[in-house]
Parts: C-alpha cells; structure tokens; sequence
C-alpha cells in the first residue's frame, strides 16, 4: 500500500509526536503500536472523541477518496511500519480500514502481535459476510468502550 494522509480529529497537544520516545521509555508499550492508557498527550475533549471513536469520522473521506477501506488492517505510521517484523508486513498488502477484526476482539487491551494475527486471519479469509459481520460488531464495541483509550 502506498502512503497516504490519513485524517482524523485531532485529539492531542501540540507536538505530541516528539513527547513519544519520553513516553516509551517509561512504559513497556510496544514502539510498533505506542498505546497509553493514560496518555498525558491527549487533550480533556481528545480523550472524549477517542472513547467514542469519533475521531475516527474524517476517514470515511479517506474511504471515498479510495485511500482506505471501511474494513481492514489500520493503517500503520511511517515510524511504527519500521519497527515491523517481516511477517508483520503482510498487513500492509490491502487496503487499510476504519474498523476491522482487532478493533471488534480487545482495541487497545490487545498486543500489537495479536493485532497482526487478527488482521492476517482477515486478510487469509476475506469474504463481504466477514466484512459485514465486522461492521455490525464495530458499534457495540465502539458503544461498550472496551479497549478504548
């Protein structure tokens, strides 16, 4: 897959980005999918948007501009994409989505590698009724806010 500007609302400080290698070095979070609980980066109604997932809605343009996929892998950051592991790179080979198998089986309480194994179990058994199925489970898990940090 080639790169793309995924959008989003944004949800964090000024320059959150260069506070993330402070961030790991204090945690055990994975530098492949950099999840805080606590995330002291994201803003009072950052944290708001991100439980309900509504950060996530400037990427339906993403989907009509044909970037990403409704269903699919999350797409990963330039940084996280080189701290992959070869195996883990077969994810990058369809299109990225919105929502997709992890996001309906844990969120953010699975580890990336889990991530990965979900997204491959996807990939390998694609079909329109797994991909329905994905979307009816994505607002009870959006609405149940397990996972979501």
């Amino acid at each position: 897959m080639r790169p793309f500007t995924m959008l989003k609302l944004r949800t964090m400080v000024d320059g959150a980005d260069r506070l993330v290698a402070g961030l790991l070095e204090e945690s055990v979070a994975d530098p492949r999918f950099y999840k805080f609980q606590d995330d002291p980066r994201v803003t009072g109604i950052g944290r708001w948007l991100r439980r309900w997932s509504l950060d996530e809605l400037p990427q339906l343009w993403n989907v009509v501009r044909g970037d990403m996929s409704l269903v699919g892998p999350r797409p990963g950051l330039a940084s996280e994409v080189e701290a992959y592991e070869s195996w883990q790179l077969v994810r990058l080979a369809v299109r990225p989505g919105i929502t997709g198998a992890w996001q309906v089986s844990g969120r953010s309480e699975l580890s990336f590698d889990d991530c990965v194994r979900l997204d491959l179990a996807y990939i390998e058994d694609w079909s329109l009724r797994g991909d329905l199925i994905i979307l009816a489970k994505t607002l009870p898990a959006v609405l149940g806010r397990r996972g979501a940090w």
